[in-house]
């Protein structure tokens, strides 16, 4: 027996609602794979045509006929090389997140997802209607076949494919990241082989989408459930696998298995993929951001010009009588250190004129946080007119655990166009801010260690507002992702009554996560498309 098919899996970053350069793309990588790699077979991922998720872009009846003549063009301008495509099916009155394989003008197989997500960011419910039939066709003298991304995670689809006959399981994905993805995605895939026995190819996209990002990570595991390949993550790549049909079952050549990332390390490329994808695919010619001195600014300044080019990126500091000279020296050096243009800005004038025309009204009662806010809002007022002036993205800087509980000024430091740390909570920004600058050092020392704070009035510190971090964060990931109660929150350990002033801060600020930009989501829950707590709520904690 000497049965052999050649695969190339190209890991691409495709562009949602591009069907003409997702199209344009898809016949590029399969030119190469046939004249290059010499593959009998380039397989894309899942809803490669359209991009994945396209969400209401699928009810547009113009996408339909856009989809429908890249298939066409597909099908007829590629000759040589088989290729499977993912593409959203019209029939009738419904749709279907289906796939095909085509050689030379011929359908060899058809496949309709047969599991549909409909938790946390998915909600293919909304559009796709379930498909019923395996589906399985031969190449090489092996039968191959095909499964959709939630299609795994369940034992039926692999199961029904493995019952027509396939010999090895071609999956397609846009699994998006978020923490631990690629380990979940591995451990489940192995219990799928555990119950079929045969190999599985999984191959997924990379890139962002609005708040999600897609990590790659494609790889080939063994009928006993052992790696044979590994894609790197985050890194738009085609990879050449060779499928051999012997008399012991299909067996898949070793090759490279890259290594897993570093929690940081792939929450970092997760920050930088998404802001660039962000900025690139809406076609901005570059951000810019309010650099305090602090933290927060500083990683985010540090993503942009990872996603970017520094000279892409410009940094405004605009102090106030309450901004220390240590702020202020600290964003100076680091702008210099990463070399993006740095302006200058106070807002004294501003707040000062701004007070003045509110005398009248402010009369007789105490400053407050009024007076703070209008400082962040002179900031935001600065920011979005450098941002309308120059086109370019303004990003916003706040935390998860800032996010959380409110402590953000809507109009000031919360306006901007994209968030990129919006999900990550302030113990996890200490530890990137550590892993970035052991790549070379562009934080100064002090912004990691000095105590946090808004500098909105004298001696301010986060923790004069907030509970210490080290105990927020652990309280608002129980709540957030774990959706746990009160009572096995303050089972962990931690004050009933602390537990309960901080959930109560988390519903009061619902109203403010709703005017938030989007941001990368990196987390199993992060405020956006997976979050959808009522703003107007009589629900209580109980005490």
């Amino acid at each position: 027996m000497n049965d052999k098919a050649i695969l190339a899996l190209a890991q691409l970053d495709l562009a949602v609602g591009d069907v003409a350069g997702n199209t344009a793309k898809i016949l590029d990588y399969a030119a190469r794979a046939r004249d290059e790699m010499r593959a009998d077979l380039v397989v894309f991922p899942e809803l490669s045509i359209t991009g994945y998720p396209p969400e209401d872009l699928l009810f547009h009846t113009g996408l339909m006929y856009d989809v429908e003549n890249a298939i066409q063009t597909i099908r007829t301008s590629v000759s040589g090389i088989a290729v499977l495509i993912g593409f959203p099916e019209y029939i009738d009155d419904k749709i279907y997140n289906s796939c095909a394989v085509y050689l030379d003008g011929k359908r060899l197989a058809h496949y309709r997802k047969h599991l549909l997500p409909n938790y946390r960011v998915f909600d293919e419910k909304r559009y796709f209607t379930e498909g019923r039939e395996a589906a399985v066709f031969k190449l090489g003298g092996i039968r191959f076949g095909l499964n959709i991304c939630e299609d795994v995670w369940k034992p039926e689809p692999l199961q029904a494919a493995r019952s027509a006959g396939a010999e090895c399981i071609l999956v397609i994905n846009g699994s998006p990241y978020k923490l631990q993805s690629q380990q979940d995605r591995e451990a489940v895939v192995r219990r799928r082989i555990s119950e079929v026995r045969v190999p599985v190819v999984y191959i997924n996209m990379v890139g962002g989408q609005d708040e999600l990002v897609f990590d790659g990570g494609s790889f080939v595991m063994s009928a006993d459930g052992e790696m044979n390949f590994r894609a790197p993550a985050f890194t738009e790549s085609m990879h050449k696998v060779v499928v051999h049909g012997r008399a012991s079952g299909v067996q898949c050549e070793q090759l490279e298995v890259a290594d897993y990332l570093s929690t940081e390390a792939s929450v970092y490329n997760a920050l930088v993929t998404g802001t660039r994808d962000y900025l690139r695919k809406n076609r901005f010619p570059g951000a810019v951001i309010g650099l305090s001195g602090g933290l927060d600014s500083a990683l985010v300044l540090a993503i942009a010009c990872d996603a970017l080019g520094p000279e892409m990126v410009r940094a405004v500091m605009m102090p106030f009588r309450y901004t220390s000279n240590m702020s202020q020296h600290d964003a100076a050096e680091q702008a210099a250190t990463l070399g993006v243009r740095y302006d200058v800005i106070s807002i004294a004038p501003m707040y000062d004129a701004t007070l003045k025309q509110l005398g009248h009204v402010f009369e007789g009662r105490k400053p407050d946080v009024t007076e703070e806010n209008i400082q962040a809002r002179c900031r935001g007022l600065l920011l979005m007119a450098i941002s309308n002036k120059t086109g370019r993205m303004l990003l916003t800087t706040g935390n998860k655990s800032e996010m959380a509980v409110g402590y953000a000024t809507l109009y000031g430091d919360m306006a901007g166009g994209f968030a990129p740390i919006k999900d990550c909570s302030k113990s996890l920004v200490y530890r990137l801010a550590r892993y970035r600058n052991s790549l070379g050092a562009c934080i100064p020392e002090r912004v990691i260690t000095r105590p946090p704070s808004a500098e909105l009035r004298p001696d301010q510190k986060d923790s004069d507002s907030l509970p210490e971090y080290d105990v927020l964060d652990p309280i608002l990931e129980a709540f957030i992702e774990e959706d746990l109660p009160v009572a096995e929150i303050s089972a962990r350990g931690f004050d009933r009554n602390e537990v309960i002033r901080v959930l109560e801060m988390v519903k009061r600020n619902e109203y403010k996560r709703r005017q938030a930009p989007p941001g990368v989501r990196i987390s199993g829950r992060a405020f956006g498309r997976d979050w959808r707590y009522p703003i107007t709520s009589g629900y209580r904690f109980p005490r």
